[in-house]
């Protein structure tokens, strides 16, 4: 059965050149042009996937978002969010509202589809054969839940957050590789800059209450990777 990828673009070009792309790449697709009506459809049959546009009439998709991921139903959902913009402050802000990647405009159909693809295969990911629980350090990984408590309170954590958790958790022994996290983490398609990683670190960071220069968690080995410390 083909995936199910809804599209909430409110620029009715871009929203038919970005549907008749994914329908080329063979997967299902809704496609809205406010958010309003868009979360309607969500909440009543779920999608794969989402697509938002931050600059919305309405509703923005970064409350969209916001929203998506308050619901139990919902928040587990991959999102993308689409935008103009392109400065720092505007991607942390919509990865902390629960983003799982961020494209800016404008952007080219194979990359979008590789970004789609790195998300879709991350959540396809057979984990019936993982165990359940590991605690390490002060923290516990919830696998079959995908839940992560910090010193006993739960941490909302994104879906990428929490791939990059596991992965630098799971290889706690040794320093994984920029490379190695952004191929597994992203996906060998992976064309996005660099900064990524970074920007998903020091979000992931902030949540752990960790410091960069006196880290508990996760160190920074300068032009190398990062390495989970804790004992």
């Amino acid at each position: 059965m083909n995936k199910t990828i809804c599209i909430v673009e409110d620029d009715a070009n871009i929203r038919e050149m970005i549907r008749m792309a994914l329908t080329s790449f063979s997967y299902d697709v809704t496609a809205f042009d406010n958010a309003e009506d868009a979360l309607d459809s969500v909440f009543r049959d779920l999608p794969d996937l989402l697509i938002f546009d931050i600059m919305l009439p309405g509703m923005s998709g970064l409350e969209a978002t916001q929203l998506i991921r308050d619901n139990p139903k919902t928040k587990d959902l991959p999102i993308i969010l689409l935008t103009a913009k392109d400065t720092e402050l505007d991607k942390v802000t919509g990865l902390d509202c629960g983003a799982d990647d961020y494209i800016a405009k404008p952007f080219g159909v194979m990359e979008l589809g590789a970004r789609i693809r790195s998300l879709l295969r991350r959540t396809d990911t057979d984990d019936t054969h993982i165990v359940e629980n590991l605690v390490v350090s002060d923290l516990s990984i919830n696998y079959k839940t995908r839940e992560v408590t910090h010193r006993d309170k739960p941490l909302d954590l994104t879906f990428k957050e929490y791939e990059l958790l596991c992965l630098l958790v799971q290889e706690r022994d040794r320093i994984v590789p920029r490379e190695e996290l952004l191929t597994t983490i992203w996906g060998f398609e992976f064309m996005g800059e660099s900064r990524t990683l970074d920007i998903h670190v020091r979000t992931l960071r902030q949540k752990l209450g960790d410091g960069a220069d006196e880290p508990t968690y996760i160190k920074t080995v300068r032009n190398v990777g990062y390495r989970f410390i804790g004992d």
